[in-house]
């Protein structure tokens, strides 16, 4: 539909009208490329300014828009490509009178809204670095973040004996060759920031719990203490997967009691902790570049959730001569906020390790292995701090190939792999909103229910939660017929007619799958945490059951505040985490969130059996649609 005739098929009492504006803005809020807020926010600038180039008020606009659609800047040469629309109505938005780059750049630098480059001046609300345009506030994180990563990336870690991490190193990673796990292990030690990246399964916090030990024995061959160390995460849920994974990690490693111990006792927490949160101030702590953190090494998991605000605080507040390792897979979906910061790190090192020759040199040394020679550009500092992790060693077959095309962007392939015959991937190709027609995620639906509940019935917790981990069905939104609301009531319309005595209802009846929404540092529950409801022993009141460090966290429903049943939850919920069997439902494939990234993090939440429901269409839709982000972050990091 073209833009005038949405425009007049507008309801001029939608809230999403800025009936006040005219001109341009007005024509681009009525194709929904703009909302109310957008335009009111620019108006305002205007008069501020003053400024009434038309042209000039689009961008500041856009620029507004950008954060909440987790850009940090717009790009003129891009934004009609990557503009999303909120309109009910078809709209091309390629048809809507968008002013050329060139002139429209032209026009931002001469206002007095704008600051153009470096040098520009720094009270203007709107920066110009080249085609893309910032809120100033992001542009000021962007350069923070580049400069702080730069600096910490072209240090090496002082005092390190490297006679002692060399027999460390071939302690903790027996075998013959080089080894990925054993490089970034190495680089972790050797250097100021390392960078260790990697899908499901690769190793990472494996990786992270010999880092930390090979840390324990340095400090001990010096005869110092050992080093305060924190571990964090952007979210409860993966801080407290990432201390259970370094504590059984530490179990099994070949190190001495101390080093051991040490390990056990070290505990994570989210980055807002750790930063020290403060009630009203949602983008500032109490660490800051005043008031450092005092850890000799700070380690981040799930890196690639921390969006740009956040990893600018973090990265001003850890000490220039501590050790920063930042985990994550960049492949994932990024943070619901602005930014996509881990794929901007690793840039050019996704296709293979970019160490620089002093780098190069040094790993070569304490690993024992040649390390190839690479090409990086000369100013990436960051480049020798980042390892990719490629060998996968949690799921392999079917599940593995499909995971590697849809990363790779092999929409032919991925088909090819989905249409064999295999016994760990069946593939629906059908509308997934259409629940009649997905009878295997029908049967694995009324299994998994079957075995919660029978646990549950039982009084048997642990059984119960096994039974939950072992299946998850994921939805890409959270409302709709493709969305976790309507597939939850058919979840419970499939277990009410295939599991005996099953009777969902708005109480805590037993067999109640729940996922906690709010983090409840009292209860040591956390956003994302799921439990079941099980049966009281011996006629007793039910109790909400959670697994916290391997043993059983036993609770009264009623002291459970904000949760919800966990029939199905979202992919970007999933994060994280990993299933037994996963069944997938894509999706329409206009749905703006269908991208390479959804997928990609959807098959790899299976560990043996994935069920994919989705049209051709929509498959090759998603794994065509990788997710881009507006960002200048990665050319300050890489040039």
């Amino acid at each position: 539909m073209s833009p005038d005739r949405a425009a007049a098929a507008l309801d001029h009492f939608d809230v999403r009208v800025a009936r006040s504006a005219g001109g341009l803005l007005r024509t681009f809020n009525d194709a929904g490329a703009l909302t109310a807020a957008d335009v009111h926010v620019a108006s305002c600038l205007g008069r501020l300014g003053p400024e009434v180039d038309e042209h000039v008020l689009l961008g500041a606009a856009f620029a507004v828009r950008a954060p909440r659609l987790a850009h940090v800047c717009i790009d003129l040469a891009t934004v009609r490509d990557r503009v999303s629309v909120d309109s009910d109505l078809p709209v091309d938005i390629r048809s809507l009178p968008w002013p050329e780059p060139g002139p429209w750049a032209a026009a931002l630098a001469a206002s007095p809204l704008v600051a153009s480059g470096i040098d520009g001046p720094p009270d203007r609300p709107l920066r110009l670095a080249g085609t893309r345009l910032y809120l100033d506030r992001y542009w000021r994180e962007e350069r923070q973040v580049a400069a702080d990563l730069r600096a910490r990336g072209a240090v090496m870690a002082a005092g390190v004996d490297r006679t002692v991490l060399r027999a460390g190193l071939a302690r903790l990673f027996p075998g013959p060759g080089p080894d990925d796990q054993r490089l970034a292990a190495a680089t972790a030690v050797l250097r100021g920031l390392t960078v260790v990246a990697g899908g499901p399964g690769t190793g990472k916090t494996t990786t992270v719990a010999r880092v930390l030990a090979l840390l324990y024995e340095q400090a001990a061959a010096a005869g110092e203490r050992p080093p305060l160390v924190a571990l964090a995460a952007p979210t409860g849920k993966a801080a407290a997967r990432l201390e259970e994974a370094v504590h059984q990690e530490a179990a099994g490693l070949d190190i001495g009691n101390d080093a051991r111990a040490w390990l056990l006792g070290l505990s994570a927490s989210t980055l807002h902790r750790l930063l020290g949160w403060q009630p009203g101030r949602r983008s500032r702590f109490r660490h800051d570049r005043a008031n450092r953190l005092p850890f000799a090494a700070v380690v981040v998991d799930e890196t690639s959730m921390v969006p740009l605000t956040l990893m600018a605080r973090l990265v001003e507040a850890v000490r220039p001569g501590a050790r920063l390792v930042l985990v994550g897979d960049p492949d994932q979906l990024a943070s619901v906020e602005a930014g996509a910061v881990l794929g901007d790190i690793v840039g050019s090192a996704a296709g293979g390790l970019l160490l620089r020759p002093p780098a190069r040199a040094a790993v070569a040394e304490v690993t024992g292995h040649e390390v190839p020679a690479s090409d990086p550009p000369p100013a990436a500092a960051v480049a020798d701090g980042v390892v990719v992790l490629r060998r996968v060693h949690r799921f392999a077959g079917a599940i593995a190939e499909l995971a590697s095309a849809v990363q790779r962007g092999h929409a032919d392939q991925a088909i090819a792999v989905l249409a064999g015959s295999h016994d760990d991937v069946v593939w629906l190709p059908a509308d997934a909103g259409g629940a009649d027609a997905l009878g295997p995620v029908r049967e694995a639906v009324v299994a998994a229910g079957r075995a919660v509940t029978d646990a549950a019935r039982a009084g048997q917790g642990r059984e119960a939660l096994a039974a939950l981990g072992g299946f998850r069905l994921l939805c890409g939104h959270r409302r709709g017929p493709y969305g976790v609301s309507w597939w939850t009531e058919q979840v419970e319309r499939w277990l009410a007619a295939g599991v005996e005595g099953f009777a969902a209802g708005a109480g805590w009846y037993v067999g109640r799958p729940v996922l906690v929404t709010e983090n409840d540092y009292g209860l040591q529950l956390y956003n994302g945490d799921t439990g079941v409801v099980v049966a009281g022993a011996a006629g007793g009141p039910a109790r909400a059951v959670f697994e916290r460090r391997g043993e059983l966290l036993q609770l009264s429903p009623q002291r459970l505040g904000a949760v919800d049943t966990v029939y199905a939850m979202t992919v970007h919920k999933a994060q994280g985490s990993q299933f037994d069997e996963v069944a997938v439902v894509l999706p329409d494939e206009t749905s703006p969130i269908l991208t390479r990234e959804l997928l990609y993090t959807a098959v790899t939440r299976a560990r043996r059996r994935l069920i994919l429901a989705g049209a051709e269409a929509t498959v090759r839709a998603a794994v065509e649609r990788p997710i881009t982000r507006a960002s200048g972050l990665r050319e300050w990091l890489w040039g």
